[in-house]
């Protein structure tokens, strides 16, 4: 009987210790605390070359108010909603595809000098990052929701500390995933819970679902503890929200909504809301935006009680991120007011939005004083239609500078004041 040279086998047995392991079972060493046998050589983003430059000479086209100026922090391919780190200030940046990235200005020059995967041994479906007060990192993903504690610490390695909070095909019915709607955003709330918006995968949800996305928050927001117990559907009427934020003043929820495709250019307006309680209904699916009714439910009485936005916002602009903005760098006039990102449109004649509004708020935070504005516009010219970017989530550093994604230039820009802030 023959058997096969010695170097031969070692050279098999080699082989097979380097497999790497599939996403699942990487995600289950770390959650045992070991390790995954990936690289210490981890995937990075060149912060120079042609494309930073490129993307430096189309920021000439931006307008700002008097005093501000816009900078390139960050390339950082397909950049989309934003958590900063409590401690670290690493800024974590989902995406709509399998990346999350860690983006870190080590010398604090206010630019970024290192982009790279973060745990890169899992393969995430559309994550989108939020952090709890004690720097716990959760990433909302189409079906999924994990939390990675300790994210500032670790993410300088392959590996990282990660937990399970709603596993894979919990998060909404497997029958219900779509590739429509399917990105999620996160919150964790002044009550220490999870706050995740689920958009429904349908233009105008059918009246045949209606008991099954109310029963699982599909079309609507959610609501559970951090380790994903007492799941509650906290807000229902929803057609796709990607934007969730708190305000710091009142501790209550706001979010953009985006309205209903297919009903013309200036119907329906795109929303913000207040959910300051459980239990609200907002609209959809007898409203597309507003108070336009759908041609589906044209002739169905729409229960009582529903809840309009308090803003309305121009049609089709597609509302996404929003943060209220709490530092002191800006002047009086911006400080706890609403920051908000339209990422622009796809449903118009005539193309709108790929900006940075601006609406102000009371004092004591309760509800808007002035009407919503443009704050950083340009990357949509208004002569060929033609989009230079497009804007998806806004985000506030330490120094109280902005942070603004770009999900088609694969950005993230850095917006300063250096006038007089009084």
């Amino acid at each position: 009987m023959k058997h096969a040279p010695l170097s031969a086998l070692l050279i098999c047995m080699s082989g097979l210790a380097l497999a790497a392991p599939t996403s699942d079972e990487a995600l289950e060493r770390m959650r045992s605390m070991k390790t995954t046998g990936q690289s210490l050589d981890m995937k990075t983003v060149p912060q120079d070359g042609e494309i930073a430059d490129a993307i430096r000479n189309n920021l000439e086209r931006i307008k700002l108010p008097d005093g501000f100026k816009i900078e390139l922090y960050a390339v950082v391919p397909d950049a989309r909603h934003m958590a900063v780190g409590p401690s670290s200030g690493v800024v974590f940046v989902g995406t709509r595809k399998t990346d999350l990235w860690a983006v870190t200005d080590r010398t604090k020059n206010r630019t970024a000098d290192e982009v790279k995967r973060f745990a890169p041994a899992i393969s995430f479906t559309q994550p989108g990052p939020c952090f709890s007060k004690d720097g716990f990192l959760f990433v909302a993903e189409h079906n999924r929701l994990l939390v990675f504690p300790a994210a500032e610490f670790f993410f300088e390695g392959p590996d990282v500390a990660a937990d399970i909070v709603v596993p894979t095909g919990e998060l909404i019915p497997t029958d219900e995933e779509s590739y429509n709607h399917g990105a999620r955003v996160c919150a964790v709330g002044p009550d220490n819970k999870l706050t995740v918006s689920l958009g429904q995968p349908h233009n105008v949800p059918p009246k045949d679902k209606a008991e099954l996305y109310k029963q699982h928050g599909i079309g609507g927001i959610v609501r559970m503890e951090r380790d994903g117990s007492k799941r509650e559907v906290y807000a229902t009427g929803i057609r796709n929200s990607v934007g969730i934020t708190y305000n710091p003043t009142t501790q209550e929820l706001w979010f953009t909504d985006n309205q209903v495709d297919g009903m013309g250019d200036d119907i329906p307006p795109g929303e913000i809301n207040h959910a300051p309680k459980a239990g609200m209904q907002f609209g959809m699916p007898w409203y597309g935006g507003g108070q336009v009714r759908t041609t589906e439910y044209a002739e169905e009485a729409p229960p009582e009680g529903l809840t309009f936005p308090v803003v309305e916002t121009v049609a089709h602009a597609a509302d996404m991120g929003l943060m209220f903005y709490t530092g002191k760098m800006f002047p009086e006039k911006y400080r706890g007011g609403l920051f908000s990102a339209q990422r622009g449109s796809w449903n118009r004649t005539e193309p709108v939005g790929a900006r940075v509004m601006f609406t102000p708020f009371a004092a004591d935070g309760s509800a808007p004083s002035g009407e919503t504005v443009p704050f950083a516009e340009g990357w949509l010219d208004e002569e060929t239609g033609e989009y230079y970017g497009r804007i998806v989530d806004v985000a506030q550093l330490k120094d109280g500078s902005l942070l603004v994604s770009d999900d088609t230039a694969g950005a993230i820009y850095r917006i300063s004041y250096d006038g007089d802030s009084n």
